[in-house]
């Protein structure tokens, strides 16, 4: 059997594949790319037709989405030390955690990204920032609820969903939001990133990266927790 295989550009969705991969133990292949990779290495297009990372290859498995690639992970090699099974009374909480790390809280991030640093200065659109920090500001009221009396997100244990919304906060941190963290989150996400896994692989590319998130001055936060 080969090793699968995973395009990874430093701070990008990639991360959480990586990071899942280096905590279960499983050998894989890494290419780091320059973000976008679309943009300076179009080769890229050849391997991914949408020129987005992660781009992950396991024999004739080909995926795309981050938090899809650690819940893969967990099942196809059945390290449901880092998952829950069906039948698990969590089970449909930690699917959802999953998901939400991404349709709910990196989604308006990447909005954030594209309209204050990525886009030429003529088509950067600050009303489409505010609007969309405020929105994932918002959002984190579910986990600053359910954080409030736990080390983790399910069953008592670190697990991928663990991983997927630890990165929608790292990403946060990145673009200057973690200020507004509730205090049970702030310390949620530095217990996450503060595993021995995340430290090593969240340097990977960044000595060659042509882009990283800065922070932007965000002003004027209503009070979204009251």
């Amino acid at each position: 059997m080969t090793s699968p295989k995973l395009w990874h550009c430093y701070t990008a969705r990639s991360l959480r594949a990586l990071w899942a991969l280096e905590e279960m133990g499983v050998d894989y292949e890494l290419e780091v790319l320059a973000f976008p990779p679309r943009m300076f290495q179009r080769e890229f297009l050849d391997v991914n037709p949408l020129g987005t990372v992660p781009y992950f290859v396991d024999g004739d498995t080909n995926m795309t989405e981050s938090s899809a690639i650690g819940l893969y992970l967990v099942e196809r090699y059945q390290r449901y030390d880092f998952g829950l099974k069906a039948d698990h009374p969590e089970y449909g909480d930690y699917l959802n955690w999953l998901f939400h790390s991404d349709a709910t809280l990196t989604f308006p991030q990447t909005l954030v990204l594209r309209y204050s640093q990525l886009e030429p200065m003529e088509r950067r659109q600050p009303q489409v920032v505010e609007d969309y920090y405020k929105w994932f500001l918002a959002r984190l009221k579910r986990l600053s609820t359910h954080i409030a009396d736990r080390e983790f997100l399910c069953d008592d244990r670190f697990t991928v969903a663990d991983i997927a919304i630890a990165y929608a906060l790292y990403l946060g941190d990145g673009l200057g939001l973690s200020q507004f963290y509730e205090p049970q989150v702030l310390d949620y996400f530095k217990r996450m990133t503060a595993r021995a896994a995340f430290q090593k692989v969240e340097p990977i590319g960044k000595e060659n990266s042509l882009f990283s998130p800065t922070p932007y001055p965000f002003e004027n936060i209503p009070d979204l927790f009251a």
